[in-house]
């Protein structure tokens, strides 16, 4: 079972809004998921990012591989190097 941290895409048409959810890679963008270790709102200025780093270094101890947009803000929060 491949587990991946991911966005999944929430919010209106037009208006988008993520929270950043492990799931296996198997199951679809917004689908089911096993946990929610954050969220991430780009359209206010600046972009807000919450992230529990204890349960995102937990799970990517564990062997869940993160996407590239969500490596990218792991990094900005330095979660991760």
């Amino acid at each position: 079972m491949a587990v991946k941290i991911r966005l999944r895409r929430m919010g209106a048409k037009k208006s988008p809004f993520y929270r950043i959810v492990v799931a296996d890679s198997r199951y679809p963008r917004d689908g089911r998921f096993i946990e929610s270790i954050g969220s991430y709102n780009p359209l206010i200025d600046p972009p807000e990012v919450k992230i529990d780093a204890e349960k995102a270094q937990q799970w990517i101890a564990n062997g869940a591989q993160p996407t590239d947009t969500v490596k990218a803000l792991l990094k900005k929060n330095g979660v991760i190097k």
